[in-house]
């Protein structure tokens, strides 16, 4: 017989074997068996490339997004800078910091005091997204402030701690204080932050934010960006103040080189002395600790000035990076209190034809020159009201027309009511008139402390 008849098996069959040594056949490897119908490889790979591109639009919107993130941050710190001389910038600051954090709102206070009875508010501004909240901010002073129960567990925080604003309060002051259940909840703050940085002099600056936008809550990257803010908001305090000290809020970077408070000096981009005004000349030609060498800045001690020349270098890296704000104090050579030198960058729409070529503006405040001008002296020469004479003094220290309001505890329209009669008295139509008016009395006798 064939051997496909005795085997049962068709010729197309038996073409599987193959022979063995011995003549028999053996199964031969047959393809691999699949279930169902198989891919086309042009699908496949197609497929395979679009999750690749998926991965790699993941990525692109990521760094899009820190890259957003980063402009915003720089964008942030350069509005700072110039809300430190012109408060007219901080509703752009504050509304630009409140989207960037995630914040519906915040308020941010410098003041001193340990305890609510020894409580100072030297300023403070509320605001939610730009939009102006001084109503709420009278308010909270005047009726909450004085039995809000947060206070002394809030100037104990630790520097830079933040906390939710809820844990200040105890579980049973959640529920009954008037502060935490009427004014927080009626200002959108009741899960809020809050959080306490040291300031100048043994001062407090504090910055508490409103309830967070959206359904997100305090994501790590709105907390993240919170810690981010906090060494800003305190440089912006600290250079802020002492330009306020200085009488100097308001002015252009030009125009502070007629202030006599203070020494104001220009720097160009490679830190080189630009201008300088009369009391800084003075102070560097007495070579008391901070001196004009070859035109440039130098403190006489070593290590004042190795941090010196760091901080003009991180106020100068602008065609780098964003240039940085900051403060140091300089040991004199005499046993007398130490200079105060704060630096700031000079930004392009703070730059006027006068100041062209100023990168940075130092300001040296010196204690020792520090002088404060008698109210009743001010009464008396300027021909104002006890009001008007307290509004005065006040401006001429730097407050605002709203901090004036809060600390005086008037309506901020009566304050804008006062200070039009000054304007009509005085022969003037601006605050910087005003508080010129009354520095300049400084140097009659009898007005130094």
């Amino acid at each position: 017989m064939a051997g496909g008849a005795a085997t049962g098996m068709t010729a197309p069959a038996l073409a599987r074997f193959g022979p063995d040594r011995h003549g028999c056949r053996e199964a031969a490897p047959e393809p691999p068996r699949t279930h169902g119908p198989q891919p086309d490889p042009a699908i496949a790979l197609r497929i395979a490339a679009a999750g690749h591109g998926g991965r790699l639009k993941q990525r692109q919107r990521r760094g899009a997004r820190e890259l957003s993130e980063r402009d915003t941050f720089e964008r942030i710190v350069d509005l700072l800078s110039e809300a430190m001389l012109d408060d007219a910038r901080w509703p752009e600051t504050s509304a630009l910091i409140d989207e960037a954090c995630g914040t519906q709102g915040s308020l941010l206070s410098f003041g001193g005091g340990s305890s609510v009875e020894t409580a100072e508010v030297y300023f403070a501004r509320y605001y939610h997204r730009g939009e102006d909240r001084s109503a709420w901010q009278r308010e909270y002073f005047r009726h909450y402030f004085p039995t809000d129960e947060s206070i002394p567990r809030m100037v104990r925080l630790p520097d830079g701690r933040t906390v939710r604003t809820a844990d200040l309060y105890s579980e049973d002051e959640r529920k009954t204080s008037p502060t935490y259940n009427e004014a927080l909840r009626r200002y959108g703050a009741q899960n809020g932050l809050t959080v306490r940085l040291d300031g100048p002099s043994g001062s407090h600056i504090v910055w508490s934010t409103a309830d967070p936008a959206g359904a997100d809550g305090w994501s790590s990257s709105r907390i993240d960006m919170v810690a981010r803010m906090l060494p800003e908001l305190r440089r912006y305090v600290r250079v802020r103040s002492a330009i306020a000290e200085a009488g100097a809020l308001g002015a252009t970077v030009a125009g502070l080189l007629d202030n006599t408070r203070a020494g104001i000096v220009h720097l160009d981009r490679r830190g080189r002395i630009v201008e300088a005004n009369d009391s800084a000349r003075a102070l560097l030609r007495e070579d008391d600790g901070l001196s004009d060498k070859r035109g440039a800045l130098q403190a006489a001690w070593p290590e004042d000035d190795a941090r010196l020349q760091n901080l003009l270098a991180r106020a100068l890296a602008g065609l780098v990076r964003r240039g940085a704000s900051g403060s140091i104090l300089i040991r004199r050579r005499l046993p007398l209190p130490r200079f105060a030198l704060h630096v700031k960058p000079v930004t392009d729409r703070e730059v006027d034809y006068r100041a062209r070529d100023v990168a940075a503006l130092v300001l040296i405040v010196d204690p020792v020159s520090r002088v404060r001008v008698a109210p009743d002296l001010v009464q008396e020469v300027l021909g104002l009201s006890p009001a008007e004479t307290e509004i005065a003094v006040l401006l001429a220290e730097g407050r605002t027309l709203r901090e004036i309001a809060t600390t005086t505890g008037r309506e901020y329209s009566t304050v804008r009511s006062h200070l039009k009669h000054m304007f009509a008295k005085l022969g003037s139509s601006r605050q910087f008139d005003v508080a010129q008016a009354v520095l300049a009395l400084s140097s009659l006798p009898g007005t130094r402390d």
